[in-house]
């Protein structure tokens, strides 16, 4: 039965890489099918296909409510003209150095990627930021690559990503934080030495290919300097006075407002920002209810009892084998493969987590060192293609530019994964 399990699996692959089925779709559908093959029934409270898709659609809850509150911080962020600012101030910063627009172009990603995740992110930084790079010299390929190097740099200590690494492998929010901090410096000596190495090794080069986008931008003035701290606020209230994730992104999200709005129109600025956010929020809320449902359907006694076998088979055991064929395997995660943590490799991290073929801590390790390779050079990600055409280069070009960094970042992390949970 495990074996069908995996058939089904490989199917439900080549269903999200021919996109024969949009990956949400094919999450939900792999749900019902793999919960059939487990033994559950169609109907009842427990063990059974209506119980997947009624408790697994909500499985990540607290982590889409994560997911909408960071959009509408974002949202204000672009539309009160913080993150332009920030930009702004980094290239009169660093005038006309290539290495230094970058890297401060790199940092303001590192913040918008702490806030909230995939195009939204890349465009808060690169909307302005790109087209600064490319002005001084910096190779289109290396600018939409240096904001996506950012926003990894930043997935570490996103909120959102902390509470769903949690739900996703079930493990209390403390020790994901405790994890996700440590990965946090691998994650910035390789951005960082990726903007040095490559703004050297390919030279200035003085072209302009994305289109001017931005007057209206120009034109409409600084945020004020207090208002720049708001994408800082919720990490700061969530690290420093440990309030939960939606508090602190709802404080950051009051202090945004209040620091760019003026009084009388704050209640249509909150609204308006608010039903924007929902668009944005939108394709991944969609993505997490589908792997919400998929987790609950390998984590059915029948799905266990069936995987763990085949699964502990296949499955490297040692601490240096873990790291050599997963680091092997970070390939899979790319173009919706079957190890991409947004998709079915959740499943499959259920899988090794609820049949106890690793500590669930080593689990965690594993999404989340794919979980970075994944958020910057898989051309098929939304904030990947978004910042390729921006800065006008294929997706595919800027996957190779990242590709040896942020395999270099995933070895890495598992490795800190091996030493802290498989030593």
């Amino acid at each position: 039965m495990g074996i069908a399990v995996l058939a089904v699996m490989a199917v439900g692959v080549a269903l999200m890489l021919t996109r024969v089925l949009p990956t949400a779709f094919a999450l939900g559908l792999l749900a019902v099918v793999i919960a059939l093959l487990s033994g559950a029934s169609l109907a009842g409270e427990e063990n059974s296909v209506t119980a997947v898709l009624q408790n697994g659609s909500a499985l990540l809850a607290t982590t889409m409510i994560a997911v909408l509150l960071g959009s509408w911080l974002g949202t204000l962020m672009s539309e009160t003209g913080i993150a332009a600012t920030l930009v702004r101030k980094i290239v009169e910063f660093g005038g006309e150095r290539p290495a230094v627009v970058a890297l401060g172009v790199y940092a303001v990603a590192v913040l918008c990627g702490s806030i909230t995740g995939s195009a939204p992110a890349a465009m808060l930084a690169g909307v302005v930021g790109i087209p600064a790079m490319i002005a001084v010299g910096v190779p289109p390929v290396v600018a939409g690559g240096t904001v996506l190097m950012g926003l990894a740099t930043g997935l570490p200590v996103e909120l959102i990503g902390w509470q769903f690494l949690s739900d996703a492998v079930d493990l209390p929010l403390e020790q994901v934080r405790a994890f996700q901090l440590r990965v946090f410096p691998i994650a910035l000596v390789v951005g960082v030495a990726y903007v040095l190495v490559e703004v050297r090794r390919r030279g200035a080069r003085h072209a302009w290919a994305v289109r001017a986008a931005t007057a209206r931008r120009a034109r409409r003035g600084d945020a004020p300097w207090y208002a720049l701290i708001a994408p800082l606020l919720p990490i700061v209230l969530a690290l420093g006075l440990e309030l939960p994730i939606v508090p602190s992104l709802l404080a950051g999200v009051v202090f945004a407002l209040l620091t760019t709005t003026r009084p009388g129109r704050l209640g249509e600025t909150a609204m308006r920002s608010l039903y924007r956010a929902f668009d944005v929020a939108a394709p991944p809320l969609v993505l997490f209810v589908a792997i919400g449902m998929l987790l609950s359907a390998v984590r059915l006694p029948g799905a266990v009892a069936a995987l763990d076998p085949v699964v502990s088979a296949i499955s490297p055991s040692g601490p240096v084998l873990f790291v050599l064929v997963f680091a092997l395997l970070v390939p899979l995660c790319l173009y919706r493969g079957p190890l991409n943590v947004y998709g079915l490799g959740a499943g499959v991290a259920g899988v090794l987590a609820g049949g106890g073929v690793y500590p669930v801590p080593a689990v965690l390790g594993l999404m989340s060192s794919y979980g970075q390779v994944l958020c910057v050079s898989d051309p098929t990600s939304t904030q990947t293609v978004w910042s390729a055409q921006y800065a006008g280069v294929r997706p595919e070009k800027v996957m190779a530019s990242t590709l040896p960094y942020t395999w270099v970042m995933a070895v890495g992390v598992l490795t800190l994964t091996s030493v802290l949970f498989l030593t």
